[in-house]
């Protein structure tokens, strides 16, 4: 497995979260109030949610998992061979549902929403990282064929 690949992409999704949680702001009247703010705070989630989508893709590349047919499948499979938690899969299936609201404007995108996610659940972001580091750190320990 390309761990490189992997470990390359979590340098990309912890400065995308670094620049985030500097450019947060303390309250949703200074998140409403500047619309540099909100997009900037728009355009990092979207791109740490990509870098999550990226390093899933690249697991189930590198795991020989099978081709998803949709995109949230992708969860269910690294779910299914217990490389993420359940509940990590239905986070990451919200965050990719974000991630097109955001790129595609499926709907209007809501203020309260994205602070909410900016403000509460970048934690969501570790706990994914978490999870990988776990596996990739089990994955190196198994012995060779």
């Amino acid at each position: 497995m390309d761990k490189n690949r992997i470990l390359t992409k979590f340098d990309e999704l912890n400065s995308y979260l670094e620049e985030l949680e500097s450019i947060k702001p303390l309250n949703f009247e200074e998140y409403c109030s500047s619309i540099k703010e909100k997009r900037s705070c728009e355009r990092l989630l979207q791109i740490s949610i990509e870098a999550v989508i990226d390093i899933c893709n690249i697991l189930v590349s590198e795991l020989n998992l099978g081709l998803p047919s949709e995109e949230e499948e992708i969860f269910k499979k690294l779910e299914g061979k217990r490389i993420i938690t359940k509940s990590l899969s239905a986070i990451l299936s919200g965050m990719k549902g974000v991630r097109n609201i955001l790129v595609h404007k499926y709907g209007t995108v809501k203020d309260e929403i994205i602070f909410e996610i900016v403000s509460e659940k970048l934690g969501d972001f570790e706990k994914f990282k978490e999870e990988i580091i776990n596996f990739l750190k089990s994955s190196s320990k198994k012995p060779k064929n």
